[in-house]
């Protein structure tokens, strides 16, 4: 049984979290850390991550970037393996991130669902063959209309992996209203969509001459990040020191 800590257990995420560890028998939370301590947990919370004295094989860590700082230092002082899924990291926090992997294992990606990181896998298979047979690429996301960045970390990311696949060669194009002039085939387009509650929607385009291909994935709930995260945290327990990611808890 792996023993888990929640880092940010009371915040929305960390409580889908607290609910999916409950349902799992392969691991258990024995610990929390949040500020706030108004919610009835089944594991005693700590206000700060230096004030917990319960021994865990992993942390699921959704909080926020200002916590992120103490819980790696706790995590390299212990030598407590991380799955580090909170975003908005400056470039110095980044760079810490990178140093304490090589004290213990960390995990972060950008997005933890796990059917995402499985469509970026077959979205570097897909280009490897459509690409140099011509096939145009474009990607739509679609997010609520809360969301205040555009395009999304996933869509990036998902962008990335095919760029990744084509030893670099593609040019994103977010806006092709400025510009009167043909597409170019070395280029993959990346259009946003915000409106009313959708949690996360993304769809990736292979035109080619006669035929489209289309990879979707479309997230109902938050929930499945929660569960990326604590598959992730299954994994890495017991891990060697070093930077992992979502590709290394589905590779097969």
């Amino acid at each position: 049984m792996v023993r888990a800590i929640m880092h940010g257990c009371n915040g929305k995420m960390g409580q889908v979290i607290t609910g999916l560890i409950k349902a799992d028998e392969g691991i258990e939370l024995v610990a929390g850390i949040d500020t706030y301590t108004g919610i009835d947990n089944d594991y005693p919370v700590f206000e700060r991550i230096d004030q917990c004295d319960v021994k865990a094989d992993v942390i699921i860590d959704f909080s926020n970037a200002k916590a992120v700082d103490d819980l790696l230092d706790y995590c390299t002082d212990r030598n407590v393996p991380v799955v580090l899924c909170t975003t908005g990291l400056s470039k110095e926090q980044l760079g810490k991130v990178k140093k304490a992997s090589e004290k213990t294992a960390v995990l972060k990606s950008a997005n933890m669902s796990l059917g995402v990181n499985l469509l970026m896998k077959l979205l570097r298979d897909a280009a490897k063959i459509l690409g140099p047979a011509g096939f145009d690429i474009e990607l739509v996301e679609r997010h609520h209309n809360q969301k205040v960045d555009a395009p999304s970390g996933t869509a990036l990311a998902l962008a990335d992996s095919i760029n990744e696949a084509m030893d670099h060669t593609y040019e994103y194009v977010y806006d092709r209203s400025q510009v009167r002039r043909k597409r170019d085939q070395k280029e993959i387009g990346i259009f946003a969509v915000r409106g009313g509650t959708i949690v996360g929607d993304h769809e990736v385009i292979f035109a080619g001459a006669d035929e489209v291909i289309e990879f979707r994935h479309t997230a109902y709930s938050k929930t499945v990040f929660g569960k990326g995260a604590v598959e992730a945290a299954k994994f890495l327990a017991g891990k060697p020191a070093g930077a992992y990611d979502m590709s290394d808890v589905i590779r097969f």
